[in-house]
């Protein structure tokens, strides 16, 4: 009876196999005129018969086995494939169980047309075939479905990593707007505070021309004083604005640091000498050549050297560069000045902060310079101060700057 009932089951598999074009044309036919599978309409006859001859192939030998277990891996990797690609093109999980339930119709209609083709087919053997083929049915569906669920899981977690991800881009610019916003504010205010003092001042050194004739040149060198500082709060804006906004690439060639030290003594030593003050300045004599920018290394040395010379009555101004092991060099400025706070060291890079008085000149950008060069320039910026004794600031810059990009 065994085998009797094998040899008809491996016959069924036989008519199976050889009706699989025109069973999957009748499913796709069905499928096709099914009101309920609206996704289905957008879909080739290629992209509708999917996986389901691989299925089919799958049912035929577990009926020709007499037995799901050999073939269940290949199944299931059919149904997954099925369920992944299904998910791809659109399809509801309704949609999706009502497409296998029209191919297990399929698959009923051939198995009756089998039994009524006049072969010894029981109902015995009938009924072992539809169970083998319904068992196959169900774990596909299950296996679907599965796969469908997961590939939404998926999706769902991936939008909802990209939408926190995005609502922190936008708290982020929304944090920068908002420091921009005051950034802007406190710039304009800075900028009338500053411009009208400057301008009270300038009024008062005229109306002494106009009254004292006498001190007419007293009053000529405060009023050109006055234009001075002005001049360089605009010279600090402008200097700022450009190197912000600058989003050119660095050029990067070879600097000769015994000139470029030169040059930063005799530009820096008048000022310095001016409120008589001392400059001290050495180089390593074994640091000749360094691949970074002359311009920005240069900005960046004389705005230190322009801030420590305002933020010191007496004493002197150092300026020290020197190899700092196999990779680096650093560029030294250090004062015997006012000195900061250590309240005051969290915001001396900000803009528009003069952590020492609004008695010294200037709109308080020099270090905000200082500190967006060094990002262009891959400087590490270390500084230590003492109120009332003085500041040193030390910059370490990469022997060879690299390209960026």
């Amino acid at each position: 009876m065994a085998d009797s009932q094998m040899g008809t089951l491996h016959a069924l598999a036989g008519f199976l196999r050889r009706e699989q074009a025109r069973l999957t044309q009748s499913c796709m036919r069905a499928v096709a005129a099914d009101a309920d599978l609206v996704d289905a309409d957008r879909l080739t006859w290629e992209q509708l018969a999917d996986h389901l001859p691989a299925i089919l192939s799958g049912i035929c030998t577990a009926l020709e086995e007499d037995d799901l277990q050999p073939v269940e891996r290949d199944i299931e990797r059919n149904a997954r494939q099925h369920g992944n690609v299904r998910w791809q093109q659109g399809y509801r999980i309704d949609e999706l169980v009502r497409e296998l339930e029209l191919f297990r119709q399929a698959l009923d209609d051939a198995v009756r047309a089998f039994a009524e083709s006049g072969s010894t087919f029981t109902r015995d053997q009938e009924s072992r075939a539809r169970r083998l083929i319904d068992e196959a049915l169900s774990f596909v569906t299950l296996t679907s479905i599965r796969e469908v669920i997961g590939e939404r899981d998926r999706t769902i977690a991936d939008y909802t990593t990209r939408l926190e991800r995005a609502n922190r881009e936008l708290q982020e610019q929304q944090r920068e707007v908002s420091d921009l916003h005051r950034s802007r504010m406190q710039i304009t205010r800075s900028l009338v505070h500053d411009l009208r003092n400057f301008l009270n001042a300038f009024s008062i050194d005229l109306q002494l021309i106009a009254r004292v004739p006498s001190r007419a040149d007293a009053g000529l060198a405060l009023a050109t004083r006055q234009a001075e500082d002005m001049k360089q709060l605009v010279d600090e804006m402008v200097e700022y604005s450009v190197v912000v906004g600058d989003s050119s690439p660095i050029c990067i060639e070879p600097v000769d640091l015994p000139m470029l030290f030169d040059e930063l003594v005799t530009t820096a030593r008048p000022a310095i000498e001016a409120k008589g003050l001392r400059l001290s300045a050495s180089l390593d004599a074994g640091l000749v050549r360094v691949q970074s920018s002359r311009i920005r290394l240069k900005q960046v040395a004389l705005n230190l050297l322009s801030n420590a010379t305002k933020y010191t009555r007496e004493g002197e101004v150092e300026l020290v560069i020197a190899k700092c092991g196999d990779s680096q060099w650093f560029m030294r400025v250090a004062d015997t000045g006012v000195g900061i706070a250590p309240s005051d060291t969290e915001r001396v890079f900000r803009e528009f902060e003069r952590v020492a008085g609004d008695d010294i000149p200037g709109a308080g950008l020099g270090l905000a310079i200082v500190r967006e060069l060094c990002r262009a320039l891959e400087g590490e910026i270390h500084f230590k101060s003492r109120e009332g004794q003085g500041t040193t600031f030390e910059i370490r810059f990469p022997v060879a700057l690299k390209p960026q990009g």
